[in-house]
């Protein structure tokens, strides 16, 4: 068989595609079920073999990928009730694609190391729309062999591989990454809440940063879409909740360098304030109603 066998955990809304296109594209294809079955049905049908519980992932197969929430998530999966960690044989390679925190990667990739598995942290940037397409963009920590063996199966559902440097370095990469991204998101949203206090249309808002180097695609995502389409906050399909955590993973990270991270703990907060104020389960884009909420104001246009 010319292609490794693959074990595959995590079918959510970015998991969901990277393992169509895995087994749309020829590899043998485990996944595990889980209490909700719609995403496992259509993989199932076209090839995948179904099984109960993560050691049953890591038996018989050369790469196991994770896709899941977040640290506990990853440890839970390796040395929970049935974990990889109990039957992973020589050789196994476990690929994080998670955003995970660096501390939790560094200590499951000197555990499973021992027992002569590879860990590789390799995150992943771009929603499910890019998932579904095969378009994704991945940032793999690892040496150059290991790197060289995993890039043409990453290549079935991403469209930019990256190889961040050694071990540790993709998750890194990930948190400096969506620290900047989530950095623009609030300050979006902040900015949106005090052009409408004031008085100025939001629209001439987005005019003017349109028009300047001030642009983003996240600020597009956001302020664009909502202008656009009447009301619309699901531009960038990324939950408040899972944001806080990423923001948290990385203060954490630039705390242990250590580093300053003045900009990232006030980013946190005001993610945190936002999930307080009953907004986590949205997308980032609701992070104006969470403005709204404070200030009172309407900022967001009614379909």
């Amino acid at each position: 068989m010319d292609k490794p066998r693959i074990g595959f955990v995590g079918l959510g809304l970015m998991g969901h595609g990277m393992a169509k296109n895995l087994v749309t594209k020829g590899y043998p294809l485990t996944v595990r079920a889980h209490r909700n079955r719609k995403p496992l049905e259509d993989i199932v049908a076209a090839g995948a073999k179904e099984v109960q519980t993560n050691a049953d992932l890591a038996r018989g197969n050369d790469i196991v990928f994770l896709c899941v929430t977040g640290a506990p998530q990853v440890e839970e999966i390796i040395n929970g009730k049935d974990g990889i960690a109990a039957v992973a044989q020589r050789g196994l390679i476990v690929v994080d694609t998670s955003t995970s925190e660096p501390a939790t990667t560094a200590k499951l990739r000197d555990e499973l190391a021992g027992k002569g598995v590879l860990f590789v942290d390799a995150p992943l940037a771009r929603t499910p729309v890019e998932a579904e397409l095969g378009k994704l963009n991945i940032m793999v920590g690892a040496d150059d062999a290991t790197f060289a063996r995993l890039e043409p199966v990453l290549r079935a559902f991403c469209e930019n591989v990256i190889h961040a440097g050694p071990a540790g370095h993709g998750i890194a990469l990930k948190l400096i990454n969506n620290f900047m991204a989530l950095s623009i998101a609030t300050a979006t949203a902040e900015a949106c809440a005090t052009a409408a206090r004031s008085g100025l249309a939001i629209a001439k808002l987005h005019q003017v940063i349109s028009a300047g180097g001030v642009n983003s695609g996240i600020f597009q995502m956001i302020v664009g879409k909502m202008l656009e389409n009447k009301g619309d906050l699901g531009g960038m399909k990324f939950t408040i909740a899972n944001a806080t955590k990423d923001m948290r993973y990385y203060t954490h990270f630039a705390e242990s360098l250590p580093t300053s991270a003045i900009v990232g703990e006030a980013v946190h907060q005001s993610l945190v304030n936002a999930n307080l104020l009953g907004f986590g389960d949205k997308f980032v884009p609701s992070l104006i109603e969470a403005q709204e909420k404070l200030t009172g104001m309407t900022i967001v246009p009614k379909a």
